[in-house]
């Protein structure tokens, strides 16, 4: 981590420090916090785009850990919705 120096006003400061302990962080935590929002944001992609690469990320994480999505691994659908509780409850 890097460490960088900010000089600020007495009342910045004074507003930071109760920012921060209303957050329950320290000023430190909270200044990183606002760097961080500066981020450039996904938000400019589609919803399509970011499903898509949500899945492509989930897959790549299954695959690194050797598990592999298969269509037969899928429950059935009284299995999903446990429609054999139900009944059995019923009857």
């Amino acid at each position: 981590m890097r460490n960088i120096t900010v000089s600020v006003d007495e009342e910045t400061h004074r507003l930071a420090r109760l920012r921060a302990a209303d957050l329950g962080i320290s000023v430190s935590a909270l200044v990183r916090r606002s760097l961080r929002s500066l981020e450039p944001r996904e938000t400019a992609l589609s919803p399509a785009e970011q499903l898509a690469r949500t899945l492509a990320t989930i897959d790549e994480a299954m695959q690194q850990d050797g598990r592999v999505f298969s269509a037969g691994d899928r429950l059935s659908r009284d299995a999903v919705h446990d429609r054999g509780a139900r009944r059995r409850e019923q009857g």
